[in-house]
């Protein structure tokens, strides 16, 4: 159990750590290839990129753990205040669908993608893995969105006045 907990705390984090350290360090290399030793390499660029793709989508499902995925939080204060927790629910509920629609059509692109079995000009890795980074990341979303789900549910049970609003730093 300790290590699920592990897992589900730092998981994220660990991730977008190793991956931006990752990139800084291909791409500082790149750097001093190209100006201190006048050579360059041809894959340092290309796998960046892929690794910065990555780390975009896993990004996501970290903003939804911590619950600060994109969202307009100014027009919660239109809606009276025992509405509040009600609306933040539905609008959770809405995001797992479109977590869910992103999903659905990134399978689809990676079964296409194996078929074609492409590869990448430089490095020669499997497109498909680079088509996986929104599956992956909106699968990881959507769970985050669903623990979130449970977290308000919870809280408006054990807390009838409560009021997401006051989670705001605003």
């Amino acid at each position: 159990m300790k290590i699920l907990k592990l897992i589900d705390e730092y998981l994220e984090m660990s991730i977008c750590v190793v991956l931006m350290i990752a990139i800084a360090v291909i791409l500082g290399l790149q750097v001093f290839m190209r100006y201190v030793m006048q050579d360059s390499l041809s894959w340092s660029e290309e796998l960046s990129r892929y690794m910065f793709i990555w780390l975009i989508y896993v990004g996501i499902s970290y903003g939804a753990k911590i619950m600060r995925h994109i969202k307009i939080d100014a027009s919660l204060y239109m809606f009276p205040k025992a509405w509040r927790a009600k609306v933040v629910i539905i609008g959770d509920c809405l995001f797992l669908i479109f977590c869910i629609i992103v999903i659905y059509y990134s399978i689809t692109l990676v079964q296409r993608q194996l078929l074609l079995d492409q590869t990448s000009p430089a490095i020669g890795m499997p497109m498909w893995i680079v088509y996986a980074a929104p599956g992956v990341g909106f699968a990881l979303t959507a769970f985050r969105e669903i623990q979130t789900i449970i977290f308000r549910i919870k809280q408006i049970k054990d807390n009838k006045n409560y009021d997401p609003s006051e989670e705001l730093n605003i």
